[in-house]
């Protein structure tokens, strides 16, 4: 039975240190957008890469018409 005056007091602090981390994280703006930086990363790619090809085709197209 004296386990219990340990173990209470010991849940209440990790239940309190977890909620103001919680509100710490909130207040910090963890939370404020969940779903542009996941769609985000799925399209930074493709436009460098397309602007990568279109580089390469300019060259191409520019040595195409420097050689005689």
């Amino acid at each position: 039975m004296d386990i219990i005056f340990i173990t209470v007091p010991v849940t209440l602090l990790f239940i309190a240190s977890g909620v103001a981390i919680f509100f710490w994280a909130n207040k910090g703006g963890q939370f404020d957008d969940l779903d542009s930086p996941a769609h985000r990363i799925l399209f930074d790619d493709d436009i460098e890469q397309s602007n990568n090809a279109d580089d390469a085709q300019e060259e191409k197209a520019e040595t195409k018409d420097s050689n005689p």
